[in-house]
């Protein structure tokens, strides 16, 4: 179940390029993820996703299928295991066709101290936070160059950038992110594809409220955040539709933040 914001307008854009688009996004069965799944699907287009998650995530294609949009294709794949995402983006390219946007969602901010971390704990956080962005880029971008261009959307994180302490080894891989953006952006961008960063504040996902949503919680939202609501995935959702979309065509190597004004 992704927590739903409360309405703040019905006057929400729709984007007519998005109207059969094929869309690829990883860790798209919970949170973020799930909310582009639906964002996506209610726009027109057609969504491929993986995740680990493999209960939600059926859930979620019933959910959008029962609701009149196209069925999305899902593939249940562990991202930390390169080969098994490798083929998992073969069977997606094979069954759906080339993708246009590409959006490197997948993440966990698991806790952690400097002091706990292991070699072996580190390749593993890398392994899910840092390296499948970069995989699922070098699989797709063939197929964006033979539909004349595209739009990658890398997920990082305004958890470093306001000194968040809690996950070193997260802050490492999100920090990493505006790097893969800037360095790929001016290769790419000849070929028409697009490479830009979201990072989020902290969004009010079914995760977050359930393990560190307290009162304290409550208080560093109302000191930090400009604007007083709660952030939702939708929220962020809406940001990547614009990115992807046409309206987005000139806007490549950016970082767009989506966190209520906190970073």
């Amino acid at each position: 179940m992704v927590p739903v914001a409360p309405a703040r307008s019905t006057r929400l854009a729709r984007y007519p390029s998005l109207q059969g688009q094929r869309v690829f996004i990883t860790g798209g069965g919970t949170g973020i993820g799930a909310a582009m799944v639906e964002a996506f699907a209610e726009q027109g287009a057609q969504v491929a996703f993986v995740d680990f998650a493999e209960r939600e995530s059926r859930a979620l294609v019933e959910k959008v299928a029962a609701a009149g949009h196209a069925r999305p294709w899902f593939g249940h794949c562990d991202v930390r295991d390169v080969a098994a995402l490798q083929q998992a983006l073969a069977e997606a390219l094979a069954s759906v066709g080339d993708f246009f946007t590409l959006i490197n969602n997948v993440a966990r901010d698991d806790r952690h101290t400097l002091e706990s971390v292991t070699p072996e704990y580190w390749e593993e956080r890398m392994a899910v936070n840092q390296r499948p962005a970069f995989f699922a880029i070098q699989a797709l971008v063939p197929g964006m160059r033979r539909l004349g261009g595209g739009s990658i959307i890398n997920f990082g994180s305004t958890g470093w950038q306001t000194k968040g302490s809690a996950f070193p080894c997260y802050s490492i891989a999100k920090a990493s992110v505006n790097g893969l953006t800037r360095g790929l952006a001016g290769s790419l961008g000849p070929d028409r594809i697009r490479v830009n960063t979201i990072s989020p504040g902290w969004v009010m996902t079914e995760r977050q409220i359930s393990l560190w949503l307290n009162e304290e919680g409550e208080k560093e939202i109302k000191r930090n955040q400009c604007l007083p609501d709660k952030l939702y995935a939708t929220d962020v959702a809406r940001m990547a539709l614009f990115l992807a979309s046409d309206d987005g065509a000139m806007c490549t190597a950016q970082e767009f933040k989506v966190d209520a004004g906190w970073a």
